[in-house]
């Protein structure tokens, strides 16, 4: 192994460590926001027309702006400033986020136009059996789309200071996001309703932007007036960003099927599926996203100078590092649902009810987290090497499924008694999953392999110790099953998560002993 791979494996950690100190401020945040939500809005029909009208904001932002975006932009913004071409470089921004502003300002428009047949027709058609459900989620959706051109042009400005080696004030947007929303919920909606979190939305885009214009203006970088049509770099951010735009539209399509269905069924299935997925990502955030982040502009920069060696071993190390916190985080979820969203959630006009119908539908996300993760960093190191395609082809055949796996789920679970919302949770999962074995393979192929036994020797590890930890945590829930509520949650938490640490150890996991050496550094100079 050269020192050239040491180094780039440790500025990734570096960057992971500095990213996820960030995302679990921004969850903590999440968390609280999550909890107002569901106190003042519980799962009822006003709260379900919230997240429906919201999803129409955030697929107009993902689909050109968001995800497709960054996996366009930041490779060829990164290879840019790697050769040196610092000018070449920002006229490229300059000309996205021109062309950005003008695209999303034209959708949102026409968006604005066209509410109330495509919340009617398309969205959500069994909200028109409540006309005054329906009537709140068109006005909503109006409300709330100024949101997509502030995270559109957010999301330009994160993929820049990425593209710098800077991470932390981007991952704590999303805290400014949800800050802006508990604003809605204290202080608009005691006078507007559930309203005031629509106007929340608009706040906190507005805060996901400005927090990073000051780090944005130390890079003193170089503004063009240009939309840059005729520019080669603008041609092929344009051309990588096709294939990943048409990827987004086949998730969006499939998020939008889930929407539909679930407004078919009974009050709160909306708000049951969007929070108990929104729970499983926070976990998902911390562990994969961070790391995924973290990785793809030093990933880029090696593919750009040609240094595939170096690239397949971060991968390696990242996809450890992955599973590592991955494996143990799905059973743990799955075996502390319960406890775990009536502790966060189950105050106010949330019911114990309200806790079912969000537990059951994390059980089924659960078992898609490692998934999750995997996709998060193999579809990132596509995208370092210029390569959109794959995954997006991926990912479509696997939305695919998605869709028929929603049907026949949610019917068959209907057949059994089951709430069907946590088929339409299962179908996501398994679709997840078998797009994660896919990207695997095409990966193994494209880099000659992914240091595969390294890789499979981590997972067998943290398999054998979250078995162990699943053992602690189910005796645990036998013995405090009469004890309130949130001794049974944080202590399975805490059990599980001594249990699993102890075991990685005794196993000499190199991921664990590395976090032990780093604390020893952290903890050396405050001892001397």
């Amino acid at each position: 192994m050269t020192e050239i791979d040491n180094t780039a494996n440790r500025q990734i950690a570096r960057s992971a460590g500095t990213v996820m100190i960030a995302l679990l401020l921004s969850n903590l945040i999440n968390l609280a926001s999550l909890t107002l939500n569901a106190t003042t809005f519980g799962t009822q029909a006003e709260m379900d027309a919230f997240l429906a009208a919201n999803r129409v904001a955030e697929t107009l932002f993902l689909l050109m702006a968001g995800g497709a975006l960054g996996s366009a932009f930041i490779p060829t913004f990164t290879g840019l400033l790697t050769k040196g071409e610092r000018n070449s470089a920002w006229r490229l921004a300059s000309a996205i986020g021109n062309l950005v502003l003008v695209v999303l300002t034209l959708a949102a428009t026409i968006t604005a136009i066209f509410a109330k047949p495509l919340v009617h027709y398309v969205l959500a058609p069994g909200f028109a059996d409540n006309p005054v459900q329906e009537a709140i989620t068109v006005k909503m959706l109006i409300i709330m789309l100024p949101s997509v051109i502030l995270f559109g042009l957010s999301g330009l400005v994160m993929g820049i200071l990425n593209s710098h080696q800077v991470f932390f004030i981007p991952a704590l947007t999303p805290a400014m996001y949800r800050l802006g929303m508990i604003f809605g919920v204290l202080f608009l909606a005691p006078s507007m309703g559930i309203y005031g979190l629509a106007w929340g939305v608009v706040i906190g885009s507005s805060m996901h932007l400005v927090l990073q214009l000051p780090s944005l203006l130390r890079l003193k970088g170089i503004y063009f007036p240009t939309l840059g049509l005729k520019l080669p770099d603008v041609r092929q951010v344009g051309l990588l960003m096709v294939p990943r735009i048409f990827g987004v539209a086949v998730v969006q399509i499939n998020f939008w099927v889930n929407v539909r269905l679930a407004s078919l069924m009974s009050e709160g299935s909306i708000t049951g599926l969007t929070w108990g997925l929104m729970i499983m990502l926070m976990p998902q955030a911390i562990i994969a996203q961070s790391v995924a982040m973290a990785a793809l502009p030093t990933l880029s920069a090696q593919y750009a100078l040609n240094k595939i060696d170096d690239l397949r071993h971060s991968l390696a190390s990242s996809l450890r590092g992955i599973l590592f916190l991955a494996i143990p985080a799905s059973l743990g979820l799955i075996l502390l649902r319960q406890p775990i969203v009536a502790l966060l959630l189950q105050y106010g006009n949330f019911t114990e009810a309200s806790t079912q119908l969000i537990a059951w539908a994390l059980l089924w996300y659960a078992t898609g987290l490692v998934g999750h993760s995997i996709v998060e960093i193999i579809a990132r190191a596509f995208y370092a090497m210029q390569d959109t395609k794959t995954p997006v082809i991926v990912g479509a055949v696997a939305m695919g499924l998605n869709v028929f796996f929603s049907v026949l789920f949610s019917a068959w679970f209907v057949r059994i008694g089951w709430m069907p919302h946590g088929g339409l949770a299962l179908a996501n999962s398994l679709a997840t999953g078998l797009e994660a074995i896919c990207l695997l393979f095409f990966m193994r192929r494209r880099l000659s392999g992914i240091e595969g036994q390294h890789v499979l020797k981590g997972a067998s590890q943290a398999v054998l110790a979250t078995v162990v930890m699943a053992l602690v945590i189910w005796g645990w829930l036998v013995i405090a099953h009469d004890q309130p509520v949130w001794i049974v949650a944080v202590g399975g938490i805490l059990f599980g998560g001594a249990v699993y640490g102890i075991a990685v150890l005794m196993m000499r996991v190199p991921e664990a002993q590395s976090v032990i050496n780093l604390l020893k550094r952290r903890l050396k100079p405050a001892n001397t």
